[in-house]
């Protein structure tokens, strides 16, 4: 059960966000990142909850949307700064949050499922930059979404 007030996370990030709404990593690619992460999470036994907020706050500090290389070390500051009063996550929770957002653009593997359920949500979108996914940066739940998600992607 997902316990917080998504309409209220959302506005507090909409409020200090820097880029583009529509843009490239706005809002648009984070309800496909949730959309991918919903699965994967289902099916992996992944922590839903760290899934659906990781694919809210990925993206949530970038400066621009070229390679801004500290967007992910500003997003996993400014969750670990909401936890207790926009959301409440464990210890367990919010450091599996804080990593899989500070490191989701690096191109590493987890073996931890939340984590990779996290970069695979968030990898599975790369079509909107006309990127395929690599089948080896990915969970075998995700490389079987691949088309799928690609197709979802650049619609």
């Amino acid at each position: 059960m997902i316990e917080y007030n998504r309409n209220n996370l959302i506005e507090h990030v909409r409020n200090q966000f820097k880029i583009d709404w529509h843009g490239l990593h706005g809002a648009n690619h984070w309800a496909r990142v949730f959309h991918h992460g919903k699965y994967i999470a289902q099916r992996r036994e992944a922590d839903l909850l760290v899934v659906e907020l990781f694919a809210f706050l990925h993206d949530s500090c970038r400066f621009d949307e070229g390679r801004d290389i500290k967007h992910g070390e500003r997003g996993a500051e400014f969750a670990y700064g909401m936890n207790g009063n926009l959301f409440h996550l464990n210890g367990n929770q919010l450091d599996d949050l804080c990593f899989a957002i500070r490191h989701h653009s690096g191109g590493d593997i987890s073996t931890n499922a939340t984590i990779q359920t996290c970069w695979d949500s968030d990898r599975l979108d790369l079509g909107r930059v006309g990127i395929i996914p690599s089948p080896k940066f990915i969970s075998e739940v995700a490389s079987e979404m691949i088309d799928y998600a690609f197709d979802l992607s650049i619609k």
